[in-house]
């Protein structure tokens, strides 16, 4: 087939058809893989599509989570947005939303989701039947790789990923669990020895004298690609787990099921009963909207869409765009899961943490020190960005922090007021060495933003930072416990955890 361009004298591209989306052609050329926009040129050739077929059209393929539940309410949300109708229907076994105007008349595009899994979606992807990947987990770096050969991107880049939603991985059993109280939380001990099996009666937790079932998603060679898979550390889970296809039917199991036992999402938690994590020192961590946002919870799982190349058309680009808006995040919440938009807690909502850190404030100057925390973050309010790596790492979530905060810089959100970003330790260092790190984290975080917010008036804004050691701590640094249940035995919280909780960045505004 050849394209023609439309002006004259210009010279036309011959090649195979590769595809067409309703407004870009791709051709296999001599001089390789080129993307042509189709409303500069003529097609000739048998190969050419009808003319009836130039609808926008993109296809998403991968995880359920994304494909089966949030999509299709973002779909609808971005149709309302443009005052246009969706037609749902059906493509073979995937499904198809077909955007019009109210009134009728021709689709204006069209939208095919394809569930299967993260690694389906990287498939269909090098296969050329989807232009963007539906991601439960991280791309692997092989996926990375084969994507980066096929000449299709390097979707280790930033700007080919964009963070959707976030949900959190949970355990949980029923509402009547033979537990016994499960609200006074288990510790990741305790969670490991009864997915191993190395606690296999709930007398061993002090519960009743029966045996633990445990529920959890589907076996298969894709397993350890869960997200759940991050929270048994890969220790292979005991023999006799009953596995379900998703983590909405592990839920819905496990909340039948008294002796039951399981992981599950927090976006899918049904009538199943969360179980907070819990440590020698009283604390409970419960995943909720405003933990997960702050990273507070250690199991949160963010759900993104990856890019492959070429770009996308026009209406996918307008799509994209629009699942940056309150709007959407408002439409991602009604869904059930966790949005990304911007939450103020006051300090005085931080009792849990004030308190642990009183009960371990060091002799001497710890006291002092809490002074001083508490008059530099007194009568501010904290936001939901925390910064919990490297800003320049490859941690997805600290980049969409850093990029969030540089673009309301720029908006003037914070004209006239005080950015604060305090930094923690996890306690390693000791307290000289701790509050040094703490500040050299802050300032990073700090450059990483003034970096991003390139036409941001820092005239306008002032931001400080702080180093605070190991004060204000997420989890206990001392302990693994139960509340003094009988699984002690199990050994301490490794350092990672409450490393990976308390060594962190926090932005407060005042």
């Amino acid at each position: 087939m050849t394209l023609l361009p439309r002006e004259e004298g210009a010279a036309g591209i011959r090649g195979r058809l590769l595809g067409f989306d309703g407004e870009l052609y791709r051709l296999d050329t001599i001089y390789g893989q080129l993307t042509v926009d189709g409303a500069g040129v003529s097609c000739k050739g048998a190969a050419c599509p009808d003319p009836g077929a130039r609808v926008a059209r993109i296809a998403l393929s991968g995880s359920p989570v994304l494909g089966e539940r949030l999509m299709p309410a973002l779909i609808e949300g971005f149709a309302a947005a443009r005052g246009l109708v969706v037609e749902r229907g059906a493509e073979g076994r995937n499904r198809l939303f077909r955007l019009r105007a109210p009134e009728g008349g021709p689709p204006r595009a069209e939208i095919v989701l394809a569930s299967g899994s993260t690694g389906e979606g990287v498939a269909d992807l090098l296969t050329g039947a989807a232009r963007i990947v539906m991601a439960d987990r991280e791309i692997l770096p092989e996926e990375i790789a084969r994507v980066r050969e096929a000449g299709l991107g390097d979707l280790s880049q930033p700007f080919r990923r964009r963070i959707l939603a976030l949900d959190a991985i949970i355990p949980v059993v029923a509402p009547d669990s033979r537990l016994g109280a499960p609200e006074r939380g288990l510790s990741r001990a305790s969670i490991l020895g009864l997915l191993s099996g190395e606690i296999a009666e709930w007398s061993g937790l002090g519960g009743a004298p029966a045996p633990v079932i445990i529920h959890l998603p589907g076996r298969g060679p894709g397993l350890r690609q869960w997200p759940e898979a991050r929270v048994p550390e890969g220790r292979i889970p005991v023999a006799s787990a009953r596995r379900h296809e998703s983590a909405a039917a592990v839920a819905t199991a496990v909340a039948a099921d008294p002796m039951g036992f399981g992981l599950a999402r927090l976006s899918t938690l049904g009538e199943a009963l969360q179980v907070p994590l819990a440590d020698g020192c009283g604390t409970r961590l419960v995943a909720s909207a405003q933990t997960v946002k702050t990273g507070d919870y250690p199991y949160v799982a963010p759900l993104s869409l990856y890019l492959g190349s070429p770009r996308l058309p026009r209406f996918g680009r307008d799509f994209l765009d629009y699942l940056k808006t309150p709007a959407a995040q408002i439409a991602i919440r009604r869904a059930g899961f966790v949005d990304l938009l911007r939450e103020e807690i006051p300090l005085d909502r931080q009792g849990d943490r004030l308190a642990l850190a009183i009960a371990q404030a060091r002799p001497g100057d710890g006291l002092r020190e809490l002074q001083r925390l508490v008059a530099t973050l007194g009568g501010a309010v904290r936001l939901s960005e925390t910064f919990r790596s490297a800003p320049g790492g490859a941690d997805a979530q600290v980049r969409a922090n850093i990029a969030a905060v540089a673009s309301a810089l720029e908006a003037g959100q914070f004209d006239g007021r005080r950015l604060i970003l305090a930094g923690f330790s996890d306690g390693a260092a000791g307290p000289e060495g701790g509050g040094a790190e703490a500040r050299r984290d802050a300032e990073a975080v700090r450059d990483a933003i003034r970096a991003a917010a390139t036409a941001a008036d820092f005239g306008r804004v002032r931001i400080e930072v702080a180093g605070f050691g190991d004060l204000l701590p997420v989890m206990c640094n001392g302990g693994d416990g139960d509340g003094g249940g009988p699984d002690q035995s199990h050994g301490g919280v490794p350092d990672d955890w409450t490393a990976r909780l308390n060594r962190r960045v926090e932005l407060w505004l005042r």
